[in-house]
């Protein structure tokens, strides 16, 4: 797939949240790039602040700081973190979100026609009713849904069926950048595949963007073109899908790398588990992140926090022994 000019660059992201006088710092100084027309993969372990920087993508969060600037429909370069209400409107509809919990994000008072007409009314409020309806029907047989059903509501449906409403909602205002926040995790490993596929074709016949959300690695390195990995609210390791799997310079990738279940019984996986919590974000320790964790750790890790920097083309990563270390990587092939 060739991918075009950049259409989104995350710089410098942090969002803290303080409540009773405790901040917790869910994503600091997060910064990548994206290319219109590929696909983004985040992963790391629950708790990362992977769904939090989606939503301050989304602008559904204010960040503490930091920007992103977006390259529009119209050409126009935004700090889309700062611009204001009404232009803010205007350009809402070209960057939406898929929820990951196909349950909760849908009105169970509403039917699945009201639900996904629901974002053209709040956009086009003087949108005739036929060509509302007429777009509802397109994109709902896009996504494989039996029409005939639009006027039931979700209790109907499947968890899969229902994943497929809330991708209709986010495609029916015809979208450049869509969010997919753990889009099937909540989904059974069969429909999660035919899930998936249905994104990727829907990649390719509209020209899509996304930045996709997950903790499943097979998932990741099945969709996506470049993958971030996150660690305590940091981007630890940054790079193409490929080299990140097959060449892996942060000792916490390597560890989720070792983690993939292979579906083949004579394949032996060497796992490396990763010893205690995960620290308090809170509280985070000093120095790297992670050296609490990692069986690399000197007093340097301790005590100095690594740069995250660009140690090979496309391929970026905080560690101070990252060109030292020889790490295991994981190919599929």
């Amino acid at each position: 797939m060739s991918k075009g000019d950049k259409i989104l660059d995350v710089k410098n992201i942090s969002m803290q949240f303080n409540s009773k006088g405790v901040c917790v710092r869910a994503v600091t100084d997060v910064s990548f790039p994206v290319y219109e027309g590929e696909t983004i993969g985040i992963v790391g372990e629950s708790g990362c602040g992977k769904t939090t920087l989606g939503r301050c993508i989304v602008r559904a969060y204010e960040p503490t700081a930091g920007c992103v600037e977006y390259t529009a429909s119209d050409g126009l370069l935004l700090d889309f973190l700062k611009i204001d209400k009404q232009t803010m409107k205007k350009y809402r509809k070209e960057i939406q979100m898929i929820f990951q919990d196909p349950y909760s994000s849908l009105d169970p008072r509403m039917t699945v026609l009201d639900i996904i007409k629901e974002p053209i009314l709040a956009n086009y409020p003087k949108m005739p009713k036929a060509e509302v309806e007429r777009r509802v029907m397109d994109i709902a047989a896009k996504v494989g849904l039996n029409t005939t059903y639009l006027k039931r509501y979700p209790h109907a449906f499947s968890g899969g069926q229902r994943q497929r409403i809330g991708i209709a909602r986010a495609l029916v205002l015809n979208p450049r950048v869509i969010v997919c926040d753990e889009a099937v995790s909540a989904l059974d490993v069969s429909i999660q595949a035919q899930v998936i596929n249905l994104l990727h074709d829907l990649q390719q016949e509209f020209g899509l963007t996304y930045l996709f959300i997950s903790h499943d690695l097979s998932v990741v390195e099945y969709i996506s073109d470049k993958v971030g990995v996150m660690y305590l609210g940091k981007m630890v390791e940054f790079a193409p899908t490929k080299k990140l799997f097959e060449h892996p310079m942060h000792p916490y990738t390597e560890s989720l790398l070792s983690a993939v279940p292979v579906a083949d019984p004579t394949v032996q996986m060497e796992r490396i588990p990763l010893e205690g919590e995960i620290p308090n974000p809170a509280n985070p320790p000093s120095g790297c992140y992670f050296h609490t964790r990692c069986r690399f750790c000197t007093e340097k890790c301790k005590a100095e926090a690594p740069a995250y920097v660009e140690l090979e083309p496309e391929h970026f990563v905080a560690c101070h022994r990252a060109e030292e270390l020889k790490l295991r990587g994981f190919s599929y092939e």
